[in-house]
């Protein structure tokens, strides 16, 4: 794409633009339904309350919707007070301690991750990156395999100082350590390549996974199934001191998000025409690493691994409403969350009282939609031609794939 001044008023940059422009953009504003952006905002959160207050209840002890939100509003200090029935009495104790938390780190979770996944799309200008392509999901494996296996070896006082956390803590430093080094070999002088951060990505990857295989080998029959259980991802460690360590870094990452959309719609056009119109790439790049180094660093941590929802879900709502970052990063957020919250439940309830890890139910939905992905990004460019309702002729075509432009 060579940044012509309809490209840009695809991509509504906040340039001046001329009349007929305007009307354009106007008209790439209508989406499915006849909503705007405000209204699918709306609609993407007012299905996430929906599907929480559904989670919430769900399980060996059903909790009707009414009582959910009867308990929340008397929490919150809006309901009638504390009701004195046994029975109400313990949907209040099954709730605020073991459900609400679970359904709060699923929520930070799906919208961490599928916020990082935006960023990682937009920053690679391909449909098929995801926040694994740094390093930092390998990374976090890697250190929490290490601290499984041979966290015994620990002196006592270190032991005791992290606790329950040391696996946690283990994962989320060595996924920022393995990012690190992955935007460190990428970087020479002041310019960052991206072409190069992808195959240190898949270099370091393959580096973490060869050191992970190598504890699993030396691990015992536990080790090995706590090591199977944490790669495969979960929220069954959820509490509200688990929500607490994931809730600043995840929504420190997720609020400073918008502050980058117009930046990334540039960046659609290339990294030579985003210089043109002003913008800092380098700035930018750094931004989107450390951000999403933050989030999914946090939620891998904390949850293992789970894969495909940063793939899968950025590029769900790229297909119905178009590349515009400006509405694609919260409405990933808002979608992510409710589709794990929403997994989380079947993950739970499928086999109760035994629970399917998570990451395998990620895993059988994202998988062959990944597949789908690879086969229709044949017959078309990055950003082109979909099919949903703001996405038809925005930013399409162009310099798509993992180029340094």
């Amino acid at each position: 794409m060579n940044g012509s001044p309809s490209s840009l008023s695809a991509l509504r940059l906040g340039r001046s633009q001329p009349a007929a422009s305007t009307h354009e953009a106007s008209a790439e504003r209508r989406y499915p339904l006849g909503l705007n952006a405000t209204g699918i905002l709306a609609a993407l959160t007012l299905l996430l309350v929906v599907v929480s207050v559904l989670a919430a209840g769900a399980g060996a002890l059903a909790i009707p919707p009414g009582e959910v939100l009867a308990i929340l509003a008397n929490k919150i200090g809006l309901g009638t007070g504390p009701s004195a029935d046994s029975r109400a009495l313990q949907y209040e104790m099954v709730l605020t301690g073991i459900r609400l938390p679970r359904v709060v780190l699923g929520i930070l979770a799906g919208a961490g991750l599928s916020v990082a996944g935006a960023l990682m799309q937009g920053l690679f200008r391909n449909p098929l990156a995801d926040p694994a392509l740094i390093g930092v999901s390998s990374g976090a494996s890697f250190g929490a395999s290490l601290m499984i296996v041979l966290g015994s070896l620990l002196p006592g006082f270190l032991a005791s100082a992290f606790g329950s956390f040391s696996i946690a803590i283990a994962a989320f430093v060595a996924g920022l350590i393995v990012t690190w080094i992955v935007y460190r070999i990428a970087t020479h002088g002041a310019q960052t390549s991206v072409t190069t951060m992808l195959l240190a990505g898949i270099a370091l990857n393959a580096l973490c996974g060869a050191g992970t295989g190598t504890l699993i080998l030396f691990s015992n029959d536990n080790q090995l199934r706590d090591l199977t259980f944490w790669s495969l991802g979960s929220l069954g460690a959820a509490t509200w001191t688990t929500v607490l360590v994931v809730a600043p870094l995840t929504i420190l990452a997720i609020a400073l998000t918008p502050r980058m959309a117009r930046a990334l719609n540039a960046m659609l056009l290339g990294e030579s025409e985003a210089q043109a119109l002003g913008i800092h790439t380098e700035r930018l790049k750094k931004s989107v690493i450390v951000l999403s180094a933050l989030a999914v660093g946090a939620t891998t941590a904390v949850t293992g691994l789970i894969g495909f929802v940063g793939l899968v879900v950025p590029h769900l709502i790229r297909l119905s409403f178009g590349p515009d970052h400006r509405l694609l990063l919260p409405a990933s957020a808002l979608l992510g969350a409710t589709l794990l919250v929403a997994a989380d439940v079947l993950s739970r309830t499928l086999i109760a009282p035994s629970e399917i890890p998570i990451g395998i139910l990620t895993a059988l939905a994202g998988a062959p939609f990944f597949l789908w992905l690879l086969l229709r990004s044949q017959g078309g460019a990055w950003g082109g031609s979909t099919r949903g309702g703001g996405a038809r002729g925005s930013a399409s075509g162009g310099k798509g794939g993992l180029t340094d432009a």
